[in-house]
């Protein structure tokens, strides 16, 4: 049971992955993400976090978080198997809400790896597991760009589509950017272009 699920007060202070918000006198350390903290003010101003607190063995714990989207993802991360809260915060701290939704739903590893203690492995391991529920976590706070969606769906649906977008991720745009091309490319063309046409207007879309 989550006890204690928000705090609003004053930042009293902070650290590299940590701060305290002073609530009537009480000061509640908590950990964040470095997202998280970025968006947060200085020592002496007003502040509200969203929180998640972690029982074990040896101690309670706070996790803080700037929007409930990010609460909810935390959630979902950490319990993916070789994960946990420490890599989970890591990957909130790499990637927004926004981010994660569209390297997990469209397979971008790579994305993934940037933040610390995500390889590979662990990156195809996040995808497996959450590929077909990313586009619906945080859904109550987090919107998604239609084009980004729409370039995911693009992939399953359409083997042209899909075969622009593997070109394109060749020529070292991100999978999730080349969905997002070539789905605005299928909007322009229609659903019977090509390949080649696909490419060519992704990547007229892509230098803008």
């Amino acid at each position: 049971m989550n006890m204690i699920a928000k705090l609003r007060g004053r930042v009293d202070s902070r650290g590299e992955d940590w701060i305290v918000i002073d609530v009537n006198g009480v000061g509640y350390l908590a950990e964040c993400s470095a997202r998280t903290l970025s968006r947060l003010p200085a020592p002496g101003e007003a502040a509200e976090i969203f929180t998640r607190m972690l029982v074990s063995e040896s101690a309670i714990r706070l996790v803080g978080f700037a929007e409930e989207a990010e609460r909810e993802w935390f959630d979902v991360l950490a319990a993916v198997s070789g994960v946990g809260p420490k890599v989970a915060l890591a990957l909130l701290s790499a990637l927004s809400p926004n981010e994660l939704s569209m390297a997990l739903a469209s397979g971008d590893t790579a994305m993934l790896t940037r933040a610390n203690g995500v390889g590979p492995k662990l990156a195809r391991r996040l995808v497996t597991e959450l590929k077909d529920k990313a586009l619906t976590i945080g859904a109550g706070t987090l919107e998604l760009p239609k084009e980004a969606v729409a370039g995911v769906a693009a992939v399953t649906t359409s083997q042209n589509a899909a075969d622009a977008v593997s070109a394109l991720v060749n020529l070292g745009y991100g999978q999730s950017q080349a969905s997002a091309a070539v789905a605005q490319a299928l909007k322009e063309a229609g659903e019977n272009a090509d390949t080649g046409e696909l490419i060519r207007l992704a990547l007229k879309q892509l230098a803008q």
